[in-house]
C-alpha cells in the first residue's frame, strides 16, 4: 500500500478517519493525501479561479488545512494536501485516481436521523461509486484491528472484489473469518446448495489462496445486515468487509440496501470495494 486519501470537511468524524489512516500509514509505510470538496457555486468562484470571493474561500481552506493538519500523529508522515471545488461529492473518485492511492477512509456519523444527510450521504455516495476500497471508521477506536469478518454472496462476479479485500486484510495483518449469511423466505437455500455455490466459487478462485470450504462459515438470520452484525459480534471482529454492487440510488449486496446500512449502523470500521 502506497497511499491513501482521507477527505475531510475539519470535523471530529474527518478527524477520526485521518488518525486512523495514519496508523495504517506507519505501518505500511504510505503516504497519505488529504482533500477538501469546497462545492461553491460558479457565481463564487470561475473557471480562471480569479474570483477575489473565490480566493478568499481557497485561501481560507488552506488556512484551516495547515491548522488541521498540524497534528502530532501525522509526524514522519508524507501529507500531501489538495482543495477541489467538486460540487458532486461522488467526484473524489477522480482525486483517488488521479493520486493513484490504495485505500479511502473516510469519517461517518452513521445513521442518526437528519445528520445521516450531512454526514452519512456523502460516505455512502462514495462507497457507491469509487472503484477504490473504502475504510468507513465512526469513531476514534485506537483501530487496531487483528480479526475481520467478510461477508460475500460467492456468485462469481465476486471473485475480484474477493481477491481485492482478502489481500487488502493480509496487507493490514488481520485475521479474516469468511461469512455467507443465509436467510430464510423464497430465497432460501438449502446448507447443500450453499456448499456446492461456495465449492464452485473456490473452483473459480484458485488454489493460491489456500481455502478450504469449510473455512466458510454459514450463518443464518432474518437479513444480511443482522446476520453480519451477529456472527462480528459472536466472534468479536474489529472490522467488517463486504462487497457493494454501486447502482445507482441505493447500492445493493444480496437483497436491499445492505452494504448502505452497515456502513451507517456498524460501530466498527467497515472495508467496501465494488463489484
Amino acid at each position: 500500500m502506497k497511499k491513501i486519501l482521507v477527505p475531510v470537511d475539519f470535523s471530529k468524524h474527518s478527524e477520526n478517519a485521518l488518525k486512523v489512516a495514519s496508523k495504517i500509514a506507519k505501518q505500511q509505510d504510505a503516504e497519505i493525501v488529504v482533500v477538501h470538496m469546497m462545492g461553491l457555486n460558479d457565481s463564487v468562484i470561475t473557471k480562471e479561479n480569479d474570483s477575489m470571493e473565490g480566493m478568499f474561500f481557497l485561501q481560507l481552506t488552506q488556512k484551516r488545512f495547515t491548522e488541521f493538519l498540524d497534528k502530532d500523529y501525522l509526524e514522519d508522515i508524507t501529507i500531501h494536501q489538495t482543495v477541489r471545488n467538486y460540487k458532486i461529492f461522488s467526484e473524489i473518485d477522480d482525486v483517488a485516481k488521479e493520486y493513484d492511492v490504495d485505500m479511502i477512509v473516510m469519517g461517518s456519523h452513521g445513521s442518526s436521523g437528519i445528520s445521516e444527510v450531512f454526514v452519512g450521504s456523502n460516505t455512502e455516495k462514495v462507497v457507491r461509486t469509487t472503484s477504490i476500497p473504502v475504510l468507513v471508521v465512526k469513531e476514534d477506536n485506537g483501530f487496531s484491528a487483528s480479526k475481520a469478518v467478510f461477508a460475500c454472496d460467492y456468485k462469481f462476479e465476486s471473485l475480484d472484489v474477493f481477491k481485492k479485500i482478502t489481500s487488502l486484510f493480509k496487507a493490514l495483518d488481520v485475521e479474516v473469518h469468511l461469512l455467507y449469511v443465509n436467510l430464510p423466505g423464497e430465497n432460501y437455500e438449502t446448507t447443500h446448495q450453499i456448499e456446492q455455490r461456495i465449492a464452485n466459487f473456490l473452483i473459480r478462485l484458485g488454489g493460491d489462496y489456500n481455502i478450504l470450504p469449510e473455512d466458510i462459515s454459514i450463518y443464518s438470520d432474518y437479513s444480511v445486515e443482522k446476520g453480519v452484525f451477529n456472527y462480528a459480534k459472536k466472534i468479536k471482529a474489529d472490522i467488517i468487509g463486504i462487497p457493494t454492487h454501486g447502482r445507482r440510488g441505493l447500492a445493493h449486496f444480496f437483497s436491499g440496501s445492505i452494504s448502505e446500512d452497515i456502513v451507517n449502523h456498524s460501530r466498527v470500521p467497515v472495508l467496501t470495494v465494488k463489484i
